[in-house]
Formats: C-alpha cells, sequence, structure tokens
C-alpha cells in the first residue's frame, strides 16, 4: 500500500501525524507499506529569523503578549507529549522550510525520505536546531547517510529539487488539500490533519478491502 503525505516541516501536527499513523501501522504487521512525503509549505512568504523562537515571532504577528502566545501553544505542547513527542517551542526557531523541502527530495532519491523528514521534525520541534544554517542542513542530511557534498550542491544551486517542491505543492492543490498533514492511502482514501490512531487503522482496512 502506498501511502503519500503533503506536510511541512514546520507544521507542529505533521509531527504528530506521524507518530500517530506510524502507531497505526503496527496493527498490520507483515503489510508492505510505502510512505512518500510531498512538500507542502504553510507560509512560503516567512522569512528566515535566526535567533528568534515561535512563541515571539506569533506574538509579534498576532499582536499579543509572549505570555499570550505560550498559552495558545500549551495544548499542542500537551498533544505532542502525548504521543511521545518533546516540543520546545522557545527553542525553535522561525525558518523558511523551502531548503529542507529541497533536501528531502534528494534524500527521497536516495530512498531516505521518511528518515530526513524525521531527522528534521525532531531537530525543529526538539532540538532548537537552525533550519536557515547551511552547516546544520549539511550535519542533519550526514545524520541519515547523505553525502555531505551532495547536500552542499542544493544548498548552493536554488533550483535543485525546486521542481519536485513546486510539483508536490501544485498537485496538493489539485487534489484540494486545504492543510496539512494531508495523507493519501493508494489514491483511494485520504485523511485530513492529525487524526487519531483509529482513524488510520480504519482507512487502511477500507483500503485493503
Amino acid at each position: 500500500m502506498k501511502i503519500e503525505i503533503w506536510s511541512d516541516i514546520m507544521c507542529p501536527f505533521c509531527y504528530i501525524g506521524k507518530r500517530q499513523l506510524e502507531t497505526a501501522l503496527e496493527e498490520f504487521p507483515g503489510n508492505d507499506f510505502e510512505i512518500e512525503w510531498k512538500s507542502f509549505q504553510l507560509d512560503p512568504t516567512i522569512e528566515p529569523q535566526s535567533g528568534k523562537d515561535v512563541y515571539t515571532f506569533l506574538a509579534e504577528r498576532k499582536g499579543i503578549s509572549v505570555e499570550q502566545s505560550i498559552e495558545m501553544h500549551k495544548g499542542v505542547v500537551e498533544r505532542a507529549k502525548s504521543v511521545g513527542l518533546d516540543y520546545h517551542f522557545d527553542k525553535a526557531i522561525i525558518s523558511n522550510s523551502l531548503t529542507a523541502h529541497r533536501i528531502i527530495h534528494l534524500a527521497k532519491a536516495k530512498k531516505l525520505g521518511d528518515e530526513m523528514e524525521e531527522i528534521f521534525f525532531k531537530a525543529y520541534f526538539t532540538d532548537g536546531k537552525d533550519l536557515n544554517d547551511a552547516q546544520t542542513l549539511i550535519e542533519l542530511g550526514i545524520l541519515v547517510g547523505l553525502d555531505s557534498n551532495e547536500v552542499k550542491k542544493v544548498l548552493e544551486n536554488e533550483n535543485l529539487y525546486l521542481s519536485d517542491v513546486k510539483g508536490d505543492i501544485k498537485e496538493a492543490q489539485e487534489i484540494g488539500v486545504q492543510g496539512v498533514p494531508f495523507f493519501v492511502f493508494d489514491r483511494k482514501y485520504a485523511v485530513s490533519g492529525a487524526q487519531p490512531v483509529e482513524a488510520f487503522v480504519n482507512t487502511i482496512k477500507e483500503v485493503q478491502k
């Protein structure tokens, strides 16, 4: 079964949805699942803002206090914790995800797309890594087994894998994706959002009928 996932690594619910899907897949031992990650940008206009955390960014954008921003994120932090994820929005550095998406496409070409998604999610939401920083991106690529020189080529040539990213986003628009995460199972059924594990299990069973 092929499962396509439109996602943005800056999307907290995408990481949560990844975990919930993985838990659901454990209910089907022996089944062959092919996971393909697709690029999506929640806000392609975001300028890289090294040193600015998510709480401060949202406070400035919405015209509220940092304390109010922290309060708004509490539910997301708790939901992440419920699936074993440790979110630190106070450390997460605002980034434009385009370059990371291009590196994910490099990883996909090496059959390392799922591993790259995981590393980028953890780097952003848990470890407070600066995904605007070239050296950080190279180091994260190496962690999943990418060649450092190939990652450097992607960083030095803004057109490398750009058409792949844009193609994914265009396809999302064509099939009516309103937000992410968005999961498509064998092009038969779709699940929108970080749904409970049971929703994924039931969808997989429907597809298998």
